[in-house]
């Protein structure tokens, strides 16, 4: 395992940071062997109380019990650990030091045997599938498709205007309910909003089509999104680049379909829905198995899962195009999800607490 060093987690206090430097250079240290290195003056009862944070927030494991209890950075460490974005992208695309190949390591090994959520995340986002499950129990069948509806309209316009789409909100309401295109918009801008909308009608009535997921049923749903939109379909054959990074993904058409596939057997072995549903978001996204509308499709498949499991899907709605943009090139050039599984946590709590 080797390690970036970019600044120090603006997250994590200076014990904190300290005891994670201290593991990053030695492992397998007792909590004793960690206070004897330890630069900044607290006290030991001090350093067990943030050894147990470091564990519960799965920065840090520990092994064996009472004074033969040690600790390691966890496996997972790199891909959760707190960056302080805004401090992040104030070095130049040419300054960064990224992760410049597409990374095989990061699915089938790390993100395939460790969780992304602590048990704390997952513990508020269960409470808010309550809360959903209470609500949509007190809806008429009638009520809850007008609430899928409205939902549906937002995640149709975010998602498109994620992609540089300049329909308002209204105008696309009035495009997908009324068929009226806004004056001054491009064919395409229409388009684009009515595939989402085909996409998202399709697998609201077909709820369990996308399980398990499969590269084919993936493509298929791709094939919705870009429709009429001069895209090509099917998985990419040649290369292909994403502005702002210099991240590149694979270019070979088989180890294209052998990434999709490895994310699609590490996702259907997730027994967490809430896990199932973010690795989609950023895999899909990240393999770039198509010449365009990647985070399109990855947008609705992951909603596609959450739907199936009857939780709440996503509308992004509040979500700004560029804090997503950033967070997903973070995860590009560093492996890094902290900021995405923010973005994501946030936005079920604003599905959950909008609609229905």
């Amino acid at each position: 395992m080797y390690f970036y060093e970019l600044e120090i987690d603006k997250m994590l206090d200076k014990r904190e940071q300290e005891v994670i430097n201290i593991l990053k250079n030695r492992a397998k240290l007792s909590s004793k062997e960690i206070f004897e290195q330890i630069s900044i003056d607290f006290s030991y009862a001090t350093l067990k109380r943030i050894l147990t944070k470091l564990v519960n927030e799965n920065y840090i494991e520990n092994k064996g019990k009472g004074k033969g209890t040690k600790y390691n950075i966890s496996a997972i460490y790199e891909v959760i650990r707190p960056i302080n974005i805004e401090q992040y992208y104030q070095k130049e695309i040419d300054e960064r030091k990224i992760k410049k190949q597409f990374n095989f390591e990061i699915i089938s090994e790390t993100l395939s045997r460790n969780n992304v959520f602590t048990k704390e995340e997952l513990n508020n986002l269960d409470v808010l599938h309550k809360k959903y499950l209470s609500n949509i129990s007190q809806l008429t069948p009638n009520e809850y498709n007008k609430e899928l509806d409205r939902l549906a309209i937002d995640l149709s316009w975010k998602s498109s205007q994620i992609e540089g789409n300049t329909y308002s909100l209204l105008e696309t309401e009035r495009l997908l309910k009324e068929k009226l295109t806004a004056s001054g918009k491009t064919k395409e801008e229409a388009v684009m909003l009515l595939n989402h909308k085909d996409a998202i009608d399709f697998l609201i009535e077909n709820k369990d089509y996308l399980s398990p997921l499969s590269v084919s049923k993936i493509e298929d749903i791709h094939s919705v999104l870009v429709k009429e939109l001069q895209i090509e379909r099917n998985l990419r054959k040649r290369r292909v680049g994403i502005s702002g990074t210099n991240y590149r993904p694979l270019e070979n058409e088989f180890q294209i379909k052998e990434a999709l596939k490895l994310s699609c057997e590490v996702i259907n072995k997730k027994e967490n829905v809430f896990e199932k549903a973010l690795l989609t978001l950023v895999l899909i996204s990240y393999i770039q198995a198509f010449m365009d509308g990647n985070k399109r499709t990855a947008r609705i498949v992951s909603n596609a899962l959450l739907m199936n499991e009857n939780y709440c899907p996503l509308s992004f709605r509040t979500v700004d195009s560029i804090e997503y943009k950033k967070a997903m090139l973070l995860f590009y050039e560093q492996n890094n999800i902290a900021s995405f599984k923010k973005i994501f946590i946030e936005q079920f709590e604003f599905a959950v607490n909008t609609y229905f």
